[in-house]
C-alpha cells in the first residue's frame, strides 16, 4: 500500500465541482483518479488525468480506490454511501449526512461492522471566521458566555427551476443545506442542546420547501439562535456574541467559497485570507480598561479536513468530523422540523 490514497467522486455537481474536487486536489496525500458523471466530461477538463465513468459501479470496483467521496443530492447519500461502505471502501458524505437519523445510525454501525472509516464534509469548522470565535471562546475574552447568534442569509427571490434543493423531498430544503453547517459549528462550540424551538418557513412565492428558519438551541444559561433566509437583500452580522464582560460582532462570509467558484484552490497564496475590512470587533475588559478593536480573521483552511482524512485512514490522526457528531446533527433537524410542526419547544432526544 503506498501512502498516496486513490480517490473516487460520485457527483460532480456544485459540491463536487467547487467543494470536494479542488480541496482534493490541492493535497499530495490524495489522488482523485475517477469521477461519476452521468451526462458529461466536465471533470476531465479541469482534471486530465482523471477517468470519468457513468456508473458508480466503476468506483466500488476499482482496487486502486480506497476512499470514495460522495457528493450527490441529500436523499442519495445513504444508498451510495452504504453500497461504498460494502464495497470496503472508506467514505466521505457530503453534508447533511442522510435524510433521517435512523439512516445515519445505519451507516454509522456498517463502518464500524466493515472497519472502514466514514465522515461528513462538515468544511465550515475550518471557516476562518467559525475558527476565529473558537479562539475568542477557549481564550474568555468575552466572559461567561450567555448568547450566540449565527446566521447564514443569501438573497434569491425566487426559485430555482430543476434544482432539487428546493422541491420538495427528503433532505430538501435550506434547514439541511445551511442549517446543517450552523447546527454542527454549535454543536462543536458547545455539545448538545438541553432543548430546540424553532420556526421553519417557505417565504417566497411559489416555493415548495423551507427557505427561512430560526432554531434555538438552550444550554440552560447560554442561547444560541441559528438563522438563515433567502430573502435577506441587506446583510446582517454573520456572528453576534454577548458575555459577562464583552461582545463579539462579526459580518460578512468566509471567503473559501467564493474562491473556489472563482477557480482558485488552497494551493494558492494567501488562501482564505480575509480582507481587513470584513474583521470582527471586539468589545471587551482587559486588566479593568475597556477595550474596542478589530481582530484579525484568521485564514480558513477547507484543506485541513482533507488533510485529517488522509491522516485518519493512514492511522496518523483521530478523525475529526466524527459520524456521531453528523448523526446528533440530523437529529438535532429531525427535531426542529417536529417543534415547528408542533409550535413548541422540544426536548433533546438522541
Amino acid at each position: 500500500m503506498t501512502d498516496e490514497i486513490g480517490v473516487g467522486l460520485i457527483g460532480y455537481g456544485m459540491a463536487g465541482r467547487v467543494f470536494h474536487a479542488p480541496v482534493i486536489g490541492s493535497l499530495p496525500q490524495l489522488k482523485l483518479k475517477k469521477v461519476v458523471e452521468r451526462h458529461a466530461d466536465a471533470s476531465r477538463q479541469r482534471y486530465p488525468w482523471v477517468e470519468v465513468v457513468r456508473d458508480a459501479a466503476d468506483i466500488l470496483h476499482d482496487e486502486k480506490i480506497e476512499l470514495i467521496v460522495v457528493a450527490t443530492p441529500n436523499a442519495s447519500h445513504f444508498d451510495f454511501a452504504r453500497d461504498s461502505l460494502l464495497a470496503c471502501k472508506h467514505v466521505v458524505v457530503e453534508k447533511p449526512f442522510a435524510t433521517t437519523s435512523a439512516q445515519a445510525q445505519q451507516l454509522i454501525e456498517l463502518a464500524r461492522q466493515q472497519n472502514r472509516l466514514i465522515s461528513v464534509f462538515q468544511n465550515r469548522r475550518w471557516d476562518g471566521d467559525f475558527q476565529t470565535v473558537k479562539k475568542l471562546l477557549e481564550a474568555s475574552l468575552l466572559g461567561r458566555l450567555v448568547e450566540y447568534e449565527s446566521r447564514f442569509d443569501r438573497f434569491r427571490n425566487y426559485r430555482q427551476e430543476d434544482a432539487w434543493r428546493e422541491e420538495a423531498g427528503p433532505g430538501s430544503g435550506i434547514l439541511f443545506d445551511l442549517g446543517s453547517h450552523l447546527i454542527d459549528q454549535s454543536l462543536v462550540l458547545f455539545g448538545l442542546p438541553r432543548t430546540i424551538t424553532a420556526d421553519i418557513r417557505i417565504q417566497r412565492d411559489g416555493g415548495t420547501t423551507d427557505d427561512n428558519f430560526e432554531v434555538i438551541l438552550d444550554y440552560e444559561a447560554l442561547k444560541a439562535t441559528l438563522k438563515s433566509g433567502m430573502l435577506v437583500r441587506e446583510q446582517s452580522p454573520r456572528f453576534i456574541l454577548h458575555g459577562t464582560i464583552g461582545a463579539f460582532i462579526k459580518y460578512g462570509l468566509d471567503p473559501q467559497e467564493a474562491a473556489l467558484k472563482r477557480g482558485l484552490t488552497p494551493s494558492d497564496a494567501n488562501w482564505g485570507e480575509e480582507p481587513r475590512e470584513q474583521w470582527g470587533t471586539l468589545i471587551t475588559e482587559l486588566g479593568g480598561l475597556q477595550v474596542e478593536g478589530r481582530v484579525e480573521t484568521l485564514a480558513g483552511s477547507y484543506q485541513d479536513y482533507y488533510r485529517n482524512i488522509a491522516d485518519a485512514i493512514r492511522a496518523r490522526a483521530s478523525l475529526a468530523v466524527k459520524p456521531e457528531e453528523a448523526l446528533s446533527t440530523v437529529r438535532i433537524i429531525e427535531l426542529a422540523r417536529q417543534s415547528s410542526e408542533e409550535k413548541r419547544t422540544v426536548e433533546f432526544s438522541s
